[in-house]
């Protein structure tokens, strides 16, 4: 019940907690202390290293870890047409009162032309044999938190507009990102989880968005990115209530948009927190239709406490109940570091919650293929 194409039954979001040596290389560029090949250097040394890494534990898809990003959507969304990033309350304010300095605005019309983050993946494919997975935020992000307020006056007039041109930018990405070689492609869009928040609805509602009507208007700007979706490509979505140092924003089962999520987009499999009660429970799996994958973010990232094997494993079996096994995958509810600062563990830590998942799979879906095998694998398809 091994899986020779992604999501794979053990896999992970994407960001990795940043090492020593990167983060002192981050801060001697800031102050410019060192020039941006210093930098570039210091990070290609340390993606090497951290593939490496991933292939030791038995990870069969690996990332960069995000390791040249400080944040795990500004930093994507900021080099599309038409978006400036500029300092000012993000509205990202989670829970115990921490919040983010760092904003986006809309200044001209959305569009994409070309992307520094497509070289970053030519990096990570070039350096593995194994398969080189992409992430990037899902087209909602640049909405979802700022609204038309973070919107320049007379840019927009119509909001239908601004979505069609942002999912318009995002399937030209899709595009630019297989013609660099990448197979396994994932959008974070969170804005699905947040709302299932109704504290979040409300938020929603004050400023004159319509909660009902959102995840309806989200899930077209996805089916527009993934417009002629070549067939060889493989989608995921990841979906979290907020992850920033260990901290959270929203909480709230998927019920509210379980239906929407799995039917009305064409994505192939979905990344989905489930480490807390916060979560809910696996009822709306119920929605999830025949040839679609979610992957169980079961163990936190949140602390360095290892979970128990056997408590993995019943609540695998309860998930079970609502889809079928082969349906289903293993992974960290979240990234490690969805920020460069990171949550509150150590890296060995992050790396025995990897080590763990890896086992946990082998021993519910049996052992993966060989390394060479997957290669065979990755040719013949």
């Amino acid at each position: 019940m091994q899986r020779s194409k992604p999501p794979f039954r053990a896999d992970m979001v994407g960001s990795l907690l940043r090492t020593r040596s990167l983060k002192e290389a981050r801060q001697k560029h800031q102050r410019g202390e060192i020039s941006d090949q210093d930098l570039k250097a210091v990070e290609d040394q340390e993606i090497r290293a951290l593939i490496k890494r991933q292939e030791e534990i038995g990870l069969q898809a690996v990332s960069d870890g995000e390791f040249r990003r400080a944040y795990w959507h500004f930093d994507f969304l900021e080099h599309l047409d038409g978006v400036t990033s500029i300092e000012a309350d993000s509205g990202m304010n989670f829970k115990g009162g921490v919040g983010i300095t760092k904003a986006l605005r809309v200044t001209g019309k959305v569009g994409f032309s070309d992307h520094p983050m497509i070289e970053h993946f030519r990096f990570v494919t070039s350096n593995t044999s194994r398969v080189a997975k992409m992430t990037i935020p899902g087209p909602s992000m640049l909405h979802y938190r700022g609204g038309r307020k973070m919107m320049n006056m007379g840019v927009y007039p119509e909001m239908g507009q601004f979505y069609a041109d942002v999912g318009a930018a995002y399937n030209k990405a899709v595009h630019a990102f297989y013609d660099a070689g990448c197979r396994y492609l994932q959008l974070d869009d969170i804005s699905f989880a947040y709302l299932c928040d109704p504290d979040q609805r409300e938020m929603l509602r004050q400023r004159g968005d319509d909660p009902e009507k959102q995840p309806g208007i989200y899930a077209g700007m996805v089916r527009e990115a993934l417009k002629d979706k070549p067939e060889d490509l493989t989608i995921t979505m990841h979906l979290c209530r907020g992850n920033f140092r260990s901290t959270f924003i929203a909480s709230g089962g998927y019920e509210p948009v379980a239906e929407t999520l799995f039917n009305e987009m064409p994505v192939d499999g979905y990344f989905m927190e489930w480490d807390t009660d916060r979560a809910g429970g696996f009822e709306p799996l119920r929605f999830l239709p025949k040839g679609k994958t979610v992957v169980l973010g079961l163990v936190t990232s949140k602390t360095g406490v290892l979970e128990n094997k056997d408590d993995i494993k019943r609540r695998i079996d309860e998930a079970t109940k609502y889809a079928n096994l082969d349906q289903l995958c293993l992974s960290p509810q979240c990234g490690f570091a969805s920020t460069e600062e990171g949550n509150t563990l150590a890296e060995d830590e992050q790396w025995a919650k990897l080590r763990m998942i890896v086992e946990i799979a082998e021993e519910v879906w049996g052992r993966n293929a060989a390394p060479a095998q997957q290669a065979e694998s990755r040719q013949a398809s």
